[in-house]
């Protein structure tokens, strides 16, 4: 599955990230790096995607944006909490029924190993 591979890549640049930067920044400083670490890779990567509502039959660009989307076909939220909670997955679960894309990933980089801040959720 091409998911797998994506979600590998990326938590390989978080990991990345997280041993260069450690986990006391804020998640806009940790959103940036990782986009630019998994650019370098040569993935695609869009930061901050708009993703609309459609509402009535009509669209606003006011609903929701996604931390990253790589290669069109993973959604990354980024987090900087003590804990993930229950809010966080439905966050994710909702930008992946939004899209109408499968696997997306939390991640929590306030944590000593960013192994266990990853958290990967899957839609259907």
């Amino acid at each position: 599955m091409e998911e797998n591979k994506i979600t590998e890549a990326i938590i390989g640049a978080a990991i990345e990230v997280h041993r260069q930067l450690g986990p006391d920044l804020f998640e806009s400083t940790h959103q940036a790096c990782t986009a630019f670490e998994l650019t370098q890779r040569q993935w695609e990567v869009e930061r901050q995607k708009v993703l609309p509502v459609v509402y009535k039959g009509i669209r606003l660009d006011e609903g929701y944006r996604i931390d990253l989307l790589v290669a069109r076909k993973v959604v990354v939220e980024i987090k900087s909490v003590n804990a993930f909670l229950p809010v966080h997955e439905a966050q994710l679960l909702t930008y992946l029924k939004l899209t109408g894309l499968r696997v997306g990933l939390l991640i929590n980089f306030n944590v000593p190993k960013l192994v266990d801040g990853v958290k990967r959720l899957i839609n259907g």
